[in-house]
């Protein structure tokens, strides 16, 4: 009978393991899924557009390249809240960042 409970001793232990490993990946897997990514020292934008119509934008924020990634980034918030990396060196997206700074300084 001893023999028994040393044996399903070991097995205890593992079982114990597994679950609190569980226990702690589940909550940091659920937080790495909604974590924003501006937190992140990398690039925000992997994928850009070369330009979007004046009319859906609700904001524009301009990242200057720098230790977290070596371009300037362009990220246009859509009144609809979603928001879009835009090319900085497209001729359109040039001209959008131009008409929305004079915008914020003629209000």
């Amino acid at each position: 009978m001893a023999r028994a409970a040393t044996a399903a001793a070991p097995r205890a232990l593992r079982l114990l393991g597994a679950a609190l490993l569980l226990l702690l990946l589940v909550p940091a897997g659920r937080r790495a899924a909604g974590a924003p990514v501006v937190a992140e020292l990398r690039c925000q934008c992997l994928q850009t557009l070369q330009g979007i119509h004046l009319k859906n934008i609700q904001n524009v924020k301009v990242t200057p390249s720098g230790p977290h990634c070596a371009q300037t980034e362009v990220i246009a918030t859509l009144k609809n809240g979603q928001e879009v990396c835009l090319n900085p060196e497209a001729p359109m997206v040039k001209k959008i960042i131009n008409k929305m700074l004079n915008k914020g300084s003629t209000d």
